[in-house]
């Protein structure tokens, strides 16, 4: 039986990943920040661990579980990840360590302990939760968007290293998708973002804070249920040779499209409107 480990399954599309693969006959190691999550998880009948991304010594536990349990690992899903608004100007240093910490570095790291099990058994599938902003940009994202546009660099790179091999790394980016994505976000900005005296004051007030409070993701131009990634992901494990990048609803196909074809200026004109 193959098996695959997801992070950030608490809710949304790690979930929705986590359920749709079980009910296909994976064997599904679903893992969550907070135990709380887990314990919810194990509730409903999945194989559930704490972990947190950013704990080098949480991935190792996880990672020496399974291979002891299943002699193998098929897959993993990085997954977790959270989005950081504000104007560049408005991030704090720390902060934008903070958004790096789990959506970049926790990936990172969880890659590279995979690779160790990958490299020795001679086979395995990494597949990596971009986004549509790891293509473009949006502004108030640059937080998040900047984590992203990493990430595609870091997975761009190892694709290549790992021609020749019977590892697949894929990038999966992602458009609106019903998710507590923007809930999440919405507790980053109140923690972390200084609105009296910003420039983006008024902006913050009356179009940010209100888009985030919305919180409504099925009226976003383009959304889909999370089950669209989960499809996605399925499609990868079914796969013998899964394709580098796949895109999730039309937003990303129209924005990809638009990044490839249009001059920097009418590119940043267009987004602007967004």
């Amino acid at each position: 039986m193959e098996n695959i480990l997801i992070t950030g399954c608490s809710t949304g599309i790690g979930f929705e990943t986590a359920k749709v693969l079980k009910n296909h006959g994976f064997k599904v190691y679903a893992t969550a920040r907070k135990e709380d999550d887990v314990e919810i998880l194990k509730d409903l009948g999945f194989i559930s661990y704490k972990l947190d991304v950013t704990k080098a010594e949480d991935i190792k536990y996880i990672l020496a579980k399974i291979i002891k349990e299943d002699g193998k690992l098929s897959a993993v899903f990085n997954n977790a990840g959270y989005g950081q608004p504000g104007a560049v100007e408005d991030i704090k240093t720390e902060v934008l360590k903070e958004q790096f910490e789990t959506n970049l570095f926790g990936l990172h790291e969880l890659t590279i302990q995979t690779m160790k099990i990958f490299r020795k058994q001679g086979f395995g599938k990494i597949i990596q939760h971009s986004s549509v902003l790891g293509i473009i940009s949006l502004k108030f994202r640059g937080a998040y968007n900047s984590s992203k546009y990493a990430i595609e660099g870091l997975t761009d790179t190892l694709r290549q290293e790992l021609i020749g091999s019977n590892i697949s790394v894929s990038l999966i980016n992602t458009g609106p998708v019903t998710s507590k994505f923007r809930e999440n976000a919405l507790k980053m900005f109140n923690k972390n973002i200084t609105i009296e005296g910003s420039f983006f004051e008024s902006t913050y007030k009356n179009e940010v804070k209100k888009r985030l409070e919305a919180n409504d993701d099925t009226k976003a131009l383009f959304n889909l249920p999370a089950t669209s990634v989960a499809n996605v992901v399925l499609k990868i494990m079914n796969s013998q040779k899964p394709k580098p990048r796949y895109y999730v609803t039309k937003a990303t196909h129209i924005l990809g499209f638009a990044k490839r074809v249009l001059s920097t200026n009418l590119l940043d004109k267009l987004l602007n409107r967004v």
